[in-house]
């Protein structure tokens, strides 16, 4: 039978071709005898490796820099955890995991992670080719092979990245809801000026007479958005281009808005206490999995979501690898709560610092469902208030000249 591949040589060029042989496995060891490192094989004229729909086309680009969505990751490492735990062994695990998986794209990563085991590579190794695994995942996993409990570093894998997933979901709904509050908000300025006040401009001008200044003002603002819309539209579009390009080259700029978030009411706490969360999850992982302090301290800062915060755990590790202890390190920087760095002191000195991080993360965790909780209750009222406050302020705007006309042609008949 004849099979099409796509391989790497020793001098990582891409080869492409055809095979003759009884079976796959077969073809990769021919290859394999060539100096060929295969990365996808497949039967000429078979189509059960095709996609069965769009979800499992593949859309191109390189798998070596793809990005692996957090969720698919999370199933991945569950499967490979699960499995390993049952003594199922690893080759055997890579095996299964390649037949079931449907997306292709991550069929082809885990085709060549396979590929490279049977070469003499680690699987942290293999994985380290492709930027879709993350290097705290990388660093568990290479404990584990050390340590022989590769079930277990899937395992801690796993629940970071499924703590990852809802923390960020936390987040997201917690600033979500007041954006989509403001946006009604300006709905409404919108349809009022643009469509509502118009039709009373006509009905002003034939009455004649001065318009109150609220009308005025409502009116001139009705004027430009009907006039204007399209300058509206540049200057926004041009100031989100503008902060999303600041924030990618800027650096200055980036640490300025990191530092402003953490000071937004209500909201600030929660990225703070995500942060802090997600920090304190991954160093306690870390350091029980017998990772040294400095590397876990490294991995856990690049983790961090905020740079503000980003920056302080840098400043405390710069302090760490001079002899200062974590606790005295971080007591400098007012980001790092209190609390943290008393039980980060009693850590350091009982010998427990896994078990103090992970009580803290959890801490950080409930803290922030407080708050996402607090900041939704507090917001419907506010923006209730608020949406009242505009509608009334410019039925008022229309209310107003109608007192005007009435004594107008009150005057008018009384002098007829």
């Amino acid at each position: 039978m004849k099979y099409k591949y796509v391989a790497m040589n020793a001098r990582n060029q891409k080869k492409e071709g055809a095979i003759e042989a009884e079976t796959q496995n077969d073809a990769v060891a021919q290859l394999r005898q060539k100096g060929l490192v295969v990365q996808d094989i497949s039967a000429l004229g078979s189509d059960s490796d095709e996609p069965t729909s769009i979800w499992q086309m593949d859309l191109g680009g390189d798998i070596h820099t793809k990005k692996i969505q957090a969720k698919k990751l999370l199933m991945i490492l569950s499967q490979l955890g699960m499995m390993m735990k049952a003594g199922i062994n690893l080759s055997l695990t890579m095996e299964i995991m390649i037949q079931s998986e449907k997306d292709v794209s991550m069929k082809k990563i885990l085709k060549e992670i396979n590929e490279s085991l049977y070469t003499g590579f680690t699987l942290s190794q293999a994985m380290r080719n492709f930027a879709g695994f993350p290097p705290i995942y990388i660093s568990i996993i290479e404990a584990g092979e050390a340590n022989g409990r590769l079930d277990e570093a899937f395992e801690q894998c796993a629940q970071i990245c499924k703590k990852d997933i809802a923390l960020s979901g936390k987040i997201r709904s917690a600033l979500m809801y007041p954006l989509f509050l403001i946006v009604l908000v300006i709905a409404v300025v919108i349809i009022l000026c643009v469509f509502v006040l118009p039709t009373f401009a006509g009905v002003y001008d034939s009455f004649g007479g001065d318009l109150p200044g609220l009308t005025v003002a409502m009116m001139g603002l009705s004027d430009f958005l009907i006039g204007y819309w399209w300058l509206l539209i540049i200057v926004t579009v041009g100031v989100v281009v503008g902060l999303r390009t600041l924030k990618k080259t800027n650096a200055d700029f980036q640490m300025w808005w990191a530092e402003m978030q953490l000071k937004i009411p209500l909201v600030g706490p929660i990225i703070r206490q995500n942060s802090l969360a997600r920090f304190c999850r991954l160093m306690s992982t870390l350091t029980d999995s017998g990772i040294p302090i400095h590397k876990a301290m490294a991995l856990s800062r690049d983790a961090v979501p905020n740079k503000y915060v980003q920056e302080k755990v840098q400043a405390v590790l710069d302090d760490v690898q001079i002899g200062v202890s974590i606790n005295a390190a971080m007591a400098k920087h007012p980001v790092f709560d209190p609390i943290l760095v008393s039980m980060i002191r009693v850590g350091e000195e009982s010998g427990m610092l896994g078990d103090s991080l992970h009580k803290m993360a959890d801490l950080f965790e409930d803290q922030a469902d407080e708050s996402t909780t607090k900041l939704t209750d507090m917001m419907t009222p506010i923006m209730t208030v608020v949406i009242g406050v505009v509608v009334g302020t410019l039925v008022v705007a229309m209310i107003l000249p109608m007192f005007g006309m009435y004594g107008l042609v009150s005057d008018a008949s009384s002098t007829s």
